[in-house]
């Protein structure tokens, strides 16, 4: 016996659609990429989820005129703005896939990512412009590219079949019928960051997504709200800003889009002015704009969360937003094949009078699951570990918004048994809560143990004079690997070698200390602001350990 409760799928049209008709007043804010301002009009560009939605519709008629149809992919090099969230639902309500390509990848990645995607069209912000120029000619699929402005901003270039965006948007017919179709299709692709091998792309559908919307906007992941002002830090180009586009449209949340300008001054007023409640990014940001705000002695009026993933929070960074600041931190854990969100670090009813170090414990974590996902730890031979917060094993994790297959089959089937391998290297306590130990291709093999370069990272970056650090294995003839911390200064620190490596003395046992420092002026990170441990390992292959 079925039950007899209307059939109606889910798409991502009826987020922005919802928006309108329940939160259509609500502004959407976005810091303009067009810079100096011809016009004398505002940095920042302002309207209302009832303006976004009529002119996605006038979008998706001019989307129809350059003949995107059901499955096209359609790509972006764009930064956090109004015109590449219009994007974002207009492409993918006409049936057509939305291809956002991360524009800090090498140009030949950009190139292989969008020939394999067979993107039919590319929409692209005035600061991509001259790297379009470059590889254009290498794009086999590209018909058209459109320049994400105005007529008066246009760019002089030679680019072929170039087209302005907004001429588009006046040139099209104000009314649009959403169409219904499957919500089992193709909404969205993303391509992992590839540091091993080509990039692989992750098939998104409208299902997945909406399912991930709601779940990330719960209590006891991301705690969204109509009251909330929420300011994306990480990028559109990276897995969707985690969601944070569908799920502000989903409980009307304000939107504060931060265009290309991420360092501390800009940010910090974009907080300050638009009251912003709660962000999300990765460490790198977040240091950043810590930094600055100790340097000028300021704080916050508004803020009263971030969400930090991409990478381990330091427990120093969770300090200094608590105690510092009064910011609470949730640490959330993901990636680009669960569209990204798996975990958050939110409190049980135990933890609410724990005290302080309990807590921070719980927090440094990366998480418990969100309704959706399951998780489990498993050994070299696929059995599972149990969840004591003691085992570790590989990470393997399902649900309906975690990959089954990478597009075009690339690779192969990951799975398995059904479970996707996450490639971390983690443990799970009695609670559910997960804590990442390393990638498996992270973690130091000495002497036939494990040692976790993020517990040691935290460390290093606990002392008052180290700004960023990362811990990598180097070849020991006996023990196989020892790992060394690659470290960088804060600005006027005189930390030294030995004083760095008494700091660790007593936080972890003997055989795990570090057996040397090195100072650089910075450290590799990858496309998506992650440290760069490939990159590092391959700069220190011929280090050699002190005797």
């Amino acid at each position: 016996m079925h039950g007899l409760m209307m059939d109606t799928p889910l798409l991502i049209s009826d987020l922005i659609r919802h928006a309108d008709r329940h939160h259509g007043a609500t502004e959407i804010v976005s810091q303009r990429v067009e810079s100096p301002l011809l016009d004398g009009s505002a940095p920042r560009h302002r309207y209302t989820y009832h303006d976004a939605h009529a002119r996605a519709q006038r979008l998706a008629n001019a989307l129809a005129s350059l003949g995107i149809g059901a499955s096209d992919r359609v790509a972006t090099l764009a930064w956090n703005g109004f015109r590449h969230f219009e994007l974002y639902y207009a492409v993918s309500g006409v049936g057509a896939v939305i291809h956002t390509i991360n524009p800090r990848l090498f140009a030949e990645q950009i190139i292989y990512i969008a020939n394999h995607a067979e993107d039919r069209a590319l929409f692209v912000d005035l600061t991509f412009v001259p790297l379009i120029e470059k590889i254009a000619a290498s794009l086999t699929t590209v018909k058209h590219i459109i320049v994400m402005t105005d007529r008066a901003h246009m760019p002089a270039t030679q680019l072929p079949n170039v087209l302005c965006f907004e001429d588009l948007i006046e040139a099209a017919d104000a009314h649009f019928g959403w169409p219904q179709m499957d919500e089992h299709m193709a909404s969205s692709l993303c391509y992992t960051s590839g540091t091993t091998g080509n990039p692989k792309g992750v098939l998104y559908s409208h299902r997945s997504t909406l399912l991930h919307a709601f779940a990330a906007a719960l209590p006891d992941a991301l705690n969204l709200s109509a009251r909330d002002v929420i300011l994306p830090v990480v990028p559109m180009f990276h897995v969707n800003a985690w969601g944070l586009p569908y799920s502000c449209a989903l409980t009307g949340a304000k939107l504060v889009f931060p265009g290309q300008h991420l360092d501390g001054r800009s940010l910090h007023t974009l907080f300050e002015t638009e009251q912003v409640t709660m962000s999300a990014g990765v460490p790198t940001v977040w240091l950043g704009l810590l930094n600055y705000m100790q340097e000028n002695k300021l704080r916050f009026s508004s803020l009263r969360a971030v969400v930090i993933g991409g990478s381990a929070c330091p427990p120093a960074m969770l300090n200094a937003f608590q105690d510092g600041f009064g910011v609470q931190v949730i640490h959330a854990w993901g990636m680009t094949e669960m569209s990204p969100l798996g975990t958050a670090a939110t409190f049980k009813a135990k933890h609410v009078q724990a005290d302080a170090k309990t807590r921070q414990a719980v927090q440094s974590k990366q998480g418990r699951v969100l309704f959706g996902v399951d998780m489990k730890i498993v050994d070299s031979d696929g059995n599972t570990l149990p969840n004591d917060g003691q085992a570790f094993g590989d990470l393997h994790v399902k649900g309906p918004w975690v990959t089954q297959t990478y597009f075009k089959n690339e690779g192969g089937d990951p799975l398995r048994d059904g479970w996707f391998p996450t490639g971390d290297v983690a443990t799970i306590d009695a609670d559910g809560y997960m804590q990442i130990t390393d990638r498996s291709k992270d973690v130091i093999k000495s002497g036939g143990e494990w040692i976790s370069s993020i517990d040691l990272e935290n460390i290093a970056v606990a002392h008052p004079d180290i700004a960023e650090a990362a811990v990598i294995g180097i070849a020991h003839p006996k023990w196989d690997e020892r790992p060394i911390v690659v470290a960088v200064k804060k600005p006027n620190a005189s930390v030294t070698r030995e004083a760095l490596l008494a700091f660790f003395e007593g936080k972890v046992a003997k055989w795990w200390l570090p057996d040397d420092v090195v100072f650089v002026e910075q450290l590799p990170h990858t496309a998506t602001g992650k440290l760069s441990k490939l990159t590092l390992r391959g700069q220190f292959k011929d280090y050699t350990l002190p005797a």
